[in-house]
């Protein structure tokens, strides 16, 4: 019995859709072949007269631009004399795009117009050619193989019988047309979820329906949720996912306890941000008989209540990190593991998964261990009271300690131990930057939030020895145990699967363009061997500190490197000057530290080597969870930044230009560091026009400069909440 083919064409007098793109992917499956147009309407279950009629003109049209070719008469073959390449669409704000290919070294100008329906971030194949007046390569989309996305936030504009959802993404450059029987209860105006369900041949929209109706733009809530939609990440738990949470036995045994080094004795102290619920990490201190320290790394052990193959290993891994935005965290873990069972809270006993080292007072290693454990903290510190100990260690009483008017108790050995590690961990930070290690301590900026949770105050975060105290032994446990793993005792590869944290050197192109916007500033960067590039970056970021131009040129050096991802293949951390290097230390946020758990485990148990092609994949999805992740907490970041200045409209303020576009230039307010536009039709004193090579702005008459770097003033135009933007008006001299 065979097997009937599906009809996509019956009715007379309909547009046969997606029909380009089903005549290229019936060619495309054997490029040797070649179709009439019967065999093709027979492969499309198109039997109709006019449908026949509509792959006739189709196969005249593609054979008139040379996308295929007729190699006899009526006979079709796909055009195999045409650059065809298979790569990713990056669409701009403008509406353009640019095609992203390992066929070609640099991305290529996709023009609007040659869009062919593909959005951004969709798998495309493209067909390449050269301009004929400027000899520039151009690419046409001439099939769409895989969309990125399918799901978008916008504004729904409603009319009587249908609407259009307006996309809040500026690379989204179609509306999404909604016919009234899929509106799903949406009002016009309201902030609401679209799914594209189809695009037919000849709409310039695509058509879809109303999957959630998020609330009023401009609500508090709505725009958090829609942020998070627009990266594909979730903002709450299912109920069974919550219900299984809910239903695991948490008690700690006697038996479990028996199966673990027992350091419930240790003392053990945790210091994170004062807000922090989520402890992941905790550090043990015992001085030892031979004057040496031992110091224990200790994690949260969540392997061993999230088990493989359950609803909550699967939530997990599809979300595959924590995301944290101006005003709340979305947790990896449902609360009550994330902030309950699984965190290292003061005065509990808790499962932990270790990393004890033995360490001189030269901070060199004399013995390390790795395993299961059971710890008791006895102490939870906030970064800021563990600066006032090591900011006071010369005059420190071991007793009441002030801290922003309030007052605590530390006890002598925990003095001790914050002083010991803190000293410690300078001589590692001092070793990993003679190594070549490079420090990007930027300023994080923060909110100050009202009940309501309206930014009422701009202030910066930065790294104080506290922090870095931690970040050294997170650093230390992550590079020891990717080493245990990864490297032979004869320093060879072991070829054992394992995740790894890498980080590829600096693009040499990028780092030209670098050298090429800070030597306006008088600076310069060494790239001839990666020991000189790694040192003259340090020194550049060393030198810009406190400048005004510093967040522009520190973006920029991080826009040089490479990006950090996961992979089981180890090619070292460049950034880190590690040739080992893994994430151990907070798998109550990142699902990668799960999996090094599991397989560090694994291997402590004997256990042969898992193929690496499972983990490789889950570190793929891992790493493209991550990019979404920092993307909504960036969006988050630029939100509250517009929504705090909607009250400063009345103000000027100095600045300095971040970046230089034919249409304008982008100033950073240097007290808060928002950012905005000032559009070159906004300049009265003269006709500017931007000059690329100058990273400039030129006026026609005056020739005045306004140049990448200048300080400037503006007062604000415009607050865009929707669309997260900031126009600014320049005040000129």
């Amino acid at each position: 019995m065979t097997r009937k083919k599906k009809k996509i064409f019956k009715k007379k007098g309909k547009v046969i859709k997606d029909l380009t793109r089903n005549i290229f992917k019936i060619l495309n499956e054997d490029s040797t072949k070649f179709y009439n147009y019967k065999q093709i309407a027979g492969k499309l279950g198109i039997s109709d007269t006019d449908g026949k009629t509509q792959i006739l003109k189709k196969l005249a049209e593609l054979t008139a631009t040379k996308k295929i070719k007729e190699i006899d008469r009526g006979k079709y073959q796909i055009n195999e004399d045409r650059k065809y390449s298979l790569g990713t669409l990056d669409i701009t704000s403008n509406g353009n795009g640019y095609f992203i290919s390992d066929d070609y070294e640099d991305d290529i100008f996709v023009p609007n117009v040659n869009l062919g329906k593909g959005l951004h971030g969709d798998i495309v194949r493209v067909y390449v050619y050269k301009k004929r007046r400027s000899n520039k390569l151009e690419a046409d989309v001439v099939e769409v193989l895989e969309r990125a996305k399918t799901e978008f936030v916008g504004v729904l504009q409603k009319s009587k019988n249908f609407g259009f959802v307006l996309p809040d993404s500026n690379k989204m450059y179609a509306d999404i047309f909604i016919s009234e029987n899929k509106m799903n209860g949406a009002e016009h105006g309201d902030k609401v979820q679209a799914t594209i369900l189809d695009w037919p041949e000849k709409s310039k929209n695509p058509f879809g329906k109303i999957t959630k109706v998020l609330g009023k733009p401009g609500d508090h809530d709505t725009e958090m949720h829609s942020i998070l939609l627009e990266y594909d990440l979730p903002y709450e738990f299912e109920p069974e996912v919550e219900k299984e949470a809910q239903n695991l036995p948490i008690e700690i045994t006697k038996e479990e306890i028996a199966k673990r080094r027992d350091m419930r004795g240790d003392l053990t102290f945790t210091i994170d941000p004062k807000d922090a619920k989520d402890f992941d990490d905790a550090l043990s201190f015992t001085k030892l008989e031979n004057g040496n320290y031992e110091i224990g790394i200790h994690i949260a052990d969540v392997s061993h209540y999230l088990q493989p193959k359950t609803i909550l290993d699967d939530e997990a891994y599809e979300r595959a990190t924590s995301v944290y935005l101006v005003d709340r965290v979305v947790p990896m873990l449902p609360e009550m593991l994330s902030n309950g069972v699984c965190s290292l809270r003061p005065n509990e006993e808790k499962l932990t998964f270790s990393a004890v080292f033995e360490l001189d007072d030269k901070a060199q290693i004399k013995n390390e261990w790795f395993g299961r454990t059971v710890t008791y903290s006895d102490k939870r510190f906030a970064y800021e009271e563990a600066q006032v100990i090591i900011e006071n260690k010369n005059n420190i009483i071991p007793s009441n300690v002030s801290i922003t008017g309030q007052e605590y108790t530390v006890e002598e050995p925990i003095v001790e131990a914050t002083l010991k590690l803190d000293e410690l961990a300078k001589i590692l930070r001092k070793r990993r930057m003679k190594q070549g290690a490079i420090s990007f301590d930027r300023v994080e900026v923060k909110f100050n939030l009202d009940e309501e949770a309206n930014p009422v105050g701009v202030y910066f975060k930065e790294a104080k020895d506290a922090n870095k105290l931690i970040e050294e032994f997170m650093l230390l446990a992550n590079r020891k145990v990717a080493e245990f793993i990864g490297k032979g005792k004869g320093g060879k590869p072991t070829n054992k699967t394992f995740v790894y944290r890498v980080h590829d050197e600096p693009d040499v192109e990028k780092l030209a363009s670098l050298q090429n916007i800070i030597s306006k500033f008088g600076y310069k960067i060494n790239t001839d061997t990666k020991e000189s590039t790694s040192e003259s970056l340090n020194q550049l970021l060393n030198d810009v500190q406190g400048k005004a131009e510093s967040n522009m040129i520190e973006t920029l050096a991080i826009r040089s490197m490479s990006k950090a991802v996961y992979t089981t293949q180890n090619i070292g951390h460049y950034g880190l000057a590690f040739d080992y290097y893994s994430h151990f230390t907070s798998p109550i946020r990142r699902y990668p530290d799960v999996m090094t758990h599991r397989l560090l485990q694994h291997y402590l148990d004997g256990g042969n080597t898992p193929k690496a092609e499972l983990y490789e994949e889950k570190c793929k999805h891992s790493s493209k969870r991550e990019e979404l992740a920092s993307k909504a907490e960036r969006s988050s970041i630029k939100y509250m930044q517009v929504k705090y200045m909607q009250d400063h409209k009345e103000e000027v303020f100095e600045g300095v230009i971040t970046g230089v576009t034919e249409w304008g230039i982008y100033v950073e307010i240097t007290k808060n560091k928002c950012e905005g536009m000032v559009r070159i039709r906004d300049i009265k004193s003269d006709y500017y026009i931007f000059d690329e090579d100058q990273y400039a702005i030129v006026g026609q008459s005056t020739k005045h400069l306004y140049q990448l770097g200048d300080d400037v003033k503006v007062k604000v135009k415009n607050t865009d909440l929707e669309r997260k933007h900031l126009d600014f008006y320049l005040i000129e001299d």
